[in-house]
């Protein structure tokens, strides 16, 4: 029996009608988690499973088609996973999509599961308050999606919207039920988009890839809502509890895809208007703006036309992974260490000529634990920069509040409160200053403050009161 729900996630999932769509939503999605991917197969009295260790492109497609004899299905939902925290040791095991009964085969780095009672797959993290009263005995893992499927198969969609408030956008499928099942909480915390291709509905955690993929962006799923997708295509939707939106700022500062619309505000126009704030807050004499990949481009090139201090690409990224979403410290700094370097024509190993003796603003979405920035910025000072100013448009994650509790992130991003923050003394138990900050990262720190931040929200069309702010010093929501 597991210990508890320990395990935290901020993951991406999609549900359409066909495997070729799948296949190609989930691999889009790839940004918000590559420990493990995984697909569920939905007929008529027939759930099967299949899901493995690593990115989507780890399982080809073709071999999926070759395993699963595609005619039987006609609804699939898939899920690409970043725990946070939980059993790293146990990724295959504690990957989506979960299940209860079935016959399970593990394969070496993949599991199939065939002709499973319950399936489901979830992005966000529930309070282990709210499943008190699961029998604990009959779970395989110590994940709350897990637990959210046996509170499922005893209080049904609706009792999961009324009693349990956030934070999830959920998919579930019943062998009894001929409709998925979509849910997401009544704050909104968790994104989650309708869209329509070739005549059918489909759902994902966002809509970069609608556009690419020939998918007509239809609205967002409704917070507090149950939608029931039906094998024809269609769905309905029933309102279960009134929402009172509480986004996650995080999400348009750096999780969600610079292309996605989420609460129908595009994410490219909130970075920009968040770069503005910058360029309002700090007004440095410099020669240059560059960012550090790549998120903040956007807020950047915003910040450099507010202030017309020059604009420049200084970085590159071999791989597009994001070093936040590695399951351990160890791993974040290896993909740190790894993939970041400058870009030819601003470094010459002999002269230096480009960035030597410069002054250069460093914008950053957000600094948590500082491994990127100390990166970023021993590799510049190495190319013989002579100051460097970090700025970043997220404010201060961590700090100890004024009511005497950590801030960090309690509905699913990689930020818990007792993480090692870079703008915590966790020895003494105390807030740094902003010099002591900057001594720790090796530039001059800076934080776009709270009201900044915003403003930056509030002239894209989205309240400042919509907004969960627990994590840079606001009051919790549950």
């Amino acid at each position: 029996m597991p210990e508890g729900f320990n395990l935290k996630e901020n993951c991406g999932l999609c549900v359409a009608h066909s495997l070729h769509d799948i296949y190609s939503f989930i691999k889009s999605l790839q940004h918000r988690g590559r420990e493990a991917t995984g697909i569920a197969f939905i007929g008529n009295k027939r759930i099967d499973v299949i899901k493995w260790v690593g990115k989507v492109e780890m399982f080809d497609l073709e071999d999926l088609y070759k395993i699963f004899n595609i005619n039987e299905y006609h609804t699939f939902f898939a899920h690409v996973r970043y725990a946070t925290r939980g059993r790293k040791d146990k990724i295959l095991e504690d990957a989506h999509p979960h299940t209860i009964g079935g016959i399970e085969e593990r394969r070496g780095g993949h599991t199939i599961i065939r002709d499973c009672d319950l399936v489901g797959v979830h992005n966000g993290q529930i309070n282990p308050e709210f499943f008190s009263k699961i029998d604990k005995t009959q779970l395989k893992t110590g994940c709350d999606t897990e637990a959210l499927l046996h509170y499922f198969k005893d209080n049904g969609e609706r009792g999961i919207l009324k009693n349990i408030p956030g934070s999830y956008t959920l998919a579930i499928a019943s062998k009894d039920r001929k409709d998925v099942i979509i849910l997401r909480d009544r704050f909104g915390l968790k994104p989650g988009i309708l869209g329509w291709k070739d005549g059918k509905y489909c759902m994902a955690s966002e809509d970069c890839f609608f556009r690419e993929k020939g998918v007509s962006y239809k609205k967002d799923i409704d917070p507090g809502c149950v939608y029931y997708f039906s094998p024809e295509g269609d769905y309905t939707k029933e309102e279960v509890i009134t929402s009172t939106p509480k986004y996650c700022f995080f999400e348009y500062n750096y999780v969600s895809s610079v292309d996605s619309i989420i609460n129908g505000v595009p994410v490219r126009k909130v970075r920009e208007f968040l770069g503005e704030e910058l360029a309002k807050e700090f007004k440095i004499d410099a020669d240059l703006v560059t960012f550090l990949p790549r998120c903040p481009e956007f807020a950047a090139r915003a910040y450099s036309q507010k202030t017309k201090i020059p604009f420049a690409h200084v970085f590159y990224k071999p791989r597009g992974e994001r070093a936040f979403l590695g399951s351990t410290p160890e791993e974040r700094k290896t993909s740190i260490q790894d993939n970041l370097y400058l870009i030819p024509e601003t470094f010459d190993t002999s002269s230096k000529t480009f960035l030597k003796d410069k002054t250069i603003i460093l914008i950053d979405d957000s600094t948590i634990r500082g491994n990127n920035s100390k990166r970023a910025i021993e590799v510049l000072k190495n190319a013989g920069v002579k100051k460097i100013y970090l700025l970043n448009y997220t404010p201060k994650i961590g700090l100890i509040g004024e009511d005497g509790i950590k801030r960090g992130c309690l509905y699913g991003v990689d930020m818990p409160p007792e993480d090692n923050f870079v703008v915590r003394d966790s020895v003494q138990e105390r807030n740094r200053e902003d010099s002591e900050i900057s001594e720790q990262i090796g530039a001059e720190v800076h934080f776009l403050s709270v009201n900044g931040m915003f403003n930056a929200f509030e002239k894209a069309g989205l309240p400042r009161d919509h907004f969960c702010s627990f994590c840079i010093g606001g009051e919790k929501i549950i």
